[in-house]
């Protein structure tokens, strides 16, 4: 097994023990060294590095007692498949020099921080193999479709009643390649030049989709209850917002802006797009009605498998009024542009098994208790609803929010700047902190250097 780079600092406040020990636990911890590897014998990787074998067995016997490695009788030293998530690792801090930081983030063993990842920790490697197996049986295609497998919709039907509280007709149910992929299509059905109202700050991605069909994207400001309806301009086409969980800040649109909405929208012939992209995962109380719900005839809805379960399926679902549905088959016609149908099949069979519903289940679990270890590790700074996959700590300003994402990179760890989310001058900063996508260990060592990167940027 080959090492990365581990710089020791023979200088440094540390002992060579404590030095070594953290860096290979960094580097398992970030995927640097895999489940099962096997890591090199005390005397040889003392002879690598230049110490005594005392240094390197005390590092082992650290690692060996937290459990983040074994020792196997005759066969040697192995990275663990599952190292643990103790109370003591959540309090932890990286001791490395400077020089081991640098080489284990070149290495790769950096953690990110960043939102829109899914937690693929939580979803079952059984369940997975026996969907895709499922999937198999199916005989290829001849032809492409441009709607999707009558069995995916259906499934859809039945996940947006269970989970979201959504009737919806098959009818209405078009698959989708995801929900960016899904607002690209729809801003093709708009005339030419259409104005688009987007919160601001908001989903980046969709901006660009929008743009890039030719559409005039118009900021609208959101605040702590979501999209602020009365400033959305007259003379749109269509409304882009997250009504569920404002991304990037993390508010839900309150009841009566919805109904204000879809009022406006009957009133004034616009399309409202909802981008649901995390709705299934809330954690305090149920979820408002769903626009859709509330305006079916005025309202689009976007659904993705990427955050609920991995973007390898590449598949997600959109709901809306007959005439868009057929508006989009119009010009999936035109441009040749179809759903591919093997993740479709693959999320068919996690959902016809209860496999999905399972996942869901877990999910919720796995996601509560780490938004809970985000809240406790990053206190009052906290805010947004307790809900999706990431979290918004606020601070003072702009240089405070660099400040803060300089200060955790130092560390090997990638945080993410509201500035990045706003089309006009920042209006708010802070970072924007996912907790999904690390693993737990990973998030629970990362947490104790984002907070004191925050609480560093904000004395700037």
């Amino acid at each position: 097994m080959e090492l990365p780079p581990l710089v020791l600092d023979r200088d440094g406040e540390h002992p060579l023990p404590v030095q070594l020990a953290d860096a290979l636990r960094a580097a398992t911890a970030g995927g640097v060294l895999r489940p099962g590897d096997r890591l090199p014998s005390t005397r040889a990787l003392a002879a690598t590095l230049g110490v005594s074998r005392t240094v390197t067995a005390a590092a082992y016997d650290q690692l060996l007692a937290e459990g983040w490695v074994s020792a196997r009788r005759g066969a040697g030293t192995f990275v663990e498949e599952t190292p643990p998530a103790s109370p003591d690792c959540s309090k932890a801090t990286f001791t490395q020099s400077d020089g081991m930081k640098v080489a284990l983030l070149q290495a790769g063993g950096g953690v990110d921080l960043t939102a829109g990842s899914p937690c693929l920790e939580a979803l079952d490697p059984a369940a997975w193999r026996r969907a895709w197996r499922a999937a198999a049986d199916a005989p290829p295609d001849a032809a492409p479709d441009p709607v999707g497998l009558p069995a995916f919709r259906a499934a859809v039907v039945e996940h947006l009643l269970r989970h979201r509280g959504l009737p919806a007709d098959p009818g209405s149910v078009l698959a989708t390649s995801g929900s960016t992929a899904a607002v690209a299509e729809l801003a093709r059905t708009f005339p030419p030049g259409a104005r688009v109202a987007m919160e601001e700050p908001g989903y980046r991605r969709a901006v660009s989709a929008l743009q890039a069909a030719g559409c005039v994207v118009v900021p609208v400001p959101v605040d702590a209850a979501g999209l602020v309806v009365d400033a959305v301009p007259p003379g749109v086409a269509a409304v882009y917002c997250t009504p569920a969980h404002q991304y990037p800040l993390g508010g839900r649109l309150t009841a009566a802006r919805r109904v204000a909405l879809i009022e406006r929208a009957r009133r004034e012939g616009f399309l409202v797009v909802e981008d649901d992209y995390d709705g299934e995962l809330r954690y305090d109380v149920a979820p408002l009605p769903l626009l859709a719900a509330l305006g079916p005839d005025v309202v689009a809805h976007l659904g993705t498998a990427s955050k609920l379960l991995t973007p390898t399926l590449g598949v997600g679902w959109l709901v809306a009024p007959p005439a868009v549905v057929d508006a989009v088959r119009a010009g999936r016609d035109t441009t040749g542009l179809r759903p591919a149908r093997a993740g479709q099949r693959v999320f068919v069979a996690l959902a016809a098994h209860g496999d999905l519903a399972r996942h869901l289940r877990r999910l919720r679990r796995e996601l509560a208790g780490r938004r809970a270890a985000v809240v406790e590790a990053l206190g009052g700074r906290v805010t947004g609803e307790e809900a999706g996959a990431h979290v918004v700590a606020l601070l003072p300003d702009a240089a405070a929010e660099r400040a803060a994402i300089a200060g955790a990179a130092r560390h090997g760890v990638h945080l993410d700047g509201l500035a990045r989310h706003h089309g006009l001058t920042p209006g708010t900063s802070g970072i924007v902190l996912g907790y999904a996508g690390p693993s737990r260990a990973e998030l629970l060592r990362a947490l104790p250097i984002a907070a004191a990167a925050l609480a560093a940027g904000a004395t700037v």
